[in-house]
This record gives structure tokens, sequence and C-alpha cells, in this order.
């Protein structure tokens, strides 16, 4: 069964220049580069991409643990999430606390993300809201496109089930889920 989106918050090409709007070469460019990784890549809730420990991140096994479940990692967000973690290591952040974390290595709060993403927005030049959840649906819409099974998509979002057979079918496991999502396409590169 296939999910069909008529209309996506943010495009992919919206959602790359929202990513390359922030400075690599800045700490706080590449902690919101993998800020918005973590979003629209690997489509978490905006709590969870914020709760997201450095030990909750394994870039070999290309795979972040999230509340209980295993949420793969594509190219484009192994990338970002491997420089925000280099230049973590370099100001001494550790390993303790949140992986997106304030420069001193405090948790964000979601305040800061719902300023953020409106701001980057504005500079891109989208005449569309944008917001963290938008990054979430947009990577089930971009999934849902590239031919990625319903019960993928569902079980990297942390989605439940809703039908009544699902009880019966098998749930996809972490090498399902990380052999799919490392496999997408990196946009743009098509």
């Amino acid at each position: 069964m296939a999910i069909t989106v008529e209309s996506p918050p943010i495009a992919p090409d919206e959602a790359l220049a929202l990513l390359e709007i922030s400075p690599d070469h800045t700490s706080t460019g590449r902690r919101n580069r993998a800020l918005i990784s973590l979003l629209w890549r690997l489509g978490m809730r905006p709590g969870e991409a914020l709760s997201v420990s450095p030990g909750d991140i394994d870039l070999d096994e290309r795979c972040v643990r999230v509340n209980g479940r295993i949420v793969g990692m594509d190219d484009l967000a192994a990338v970002e999430i491997a420089r925000w973690a280099e230049r973590r290591e370099e100001m001494g952040l550790g390993s303790e606390g949140p992986f997106v974390s304030t420069l001193r290595g405090k948790p964000l709060s979601q305040a800061y993300v719902r300023e953020l993403l409106p701001r980057l927005g504005d500079r891109v030049g989208l005449a569309h809201r944008v917001h963290a959840m938008a990054f979430r649906y947009a990577c089930a819409a971009e999934m849902a496109v590239e031919g990625i099974t319903t019960e993928i998509i569902e079980a990297q979002l942390g989605v439940r089930p809703q039908s009544t057979v699902a009880r019966y079918l098998r749930i996809p496991e972490g090498d399902d889920i990380i052999g799919a999502i490392v496999a997408r396409p990196v946009p743009g590169s098509r």
C-alpha cells in the first residue's frame, strides 16, 4: 500500500535550500544543519530531535535510537550529523547532554526552533510558513514518492499502524528500516 500526498508542506528543493542557508563553517550553522537533517531526512518530531543524545547516534550503523525505536539515516543526514558531531568534539562538549545543543552543551528550547525555522524560511524567500513538523510531513511524503513502503515509513516515523489487520502483519525491524533509509536518494541528485 502506498501513501499519496497532494502537496507536501516543504518541497525537497525548499528543504535543501533551508539546510544550505545555514553556513557549514560556523558552529551554529553546523548545529542547525544537523537539526534540520534530524527533522527532515529522519522525520523526527521536534521533541525527539532535541532529546537525542550523542550516544544515541551510530554513524557507522547509520541509525539513531530514539524513544525505543531505530531510525535510519541517509547519506545527506549522515554527513550533516557527522559534521556537527565533529564540531561538538572540537568544542569539548563531550557525550553528555543533548546532541543538538547550545554551543555550551545546554538543551535547545523548542521556542528557539520555532523562531529559527521561520527566520531561515524568510532568508530563503519562502512565502509559506516553515515549522518543525512540516519537515516531518515532507519526509513522509518524499519517502512515499520514492516508493518506500507504508510499513517502513510508519516504523521510521514511530507511527503505529491504524488498521485492525496490522496486528497480524510483520513490523519492520531495525535492519529493514536502516536499509530502506540508507538507500534514499540525495535530493537534487536524481
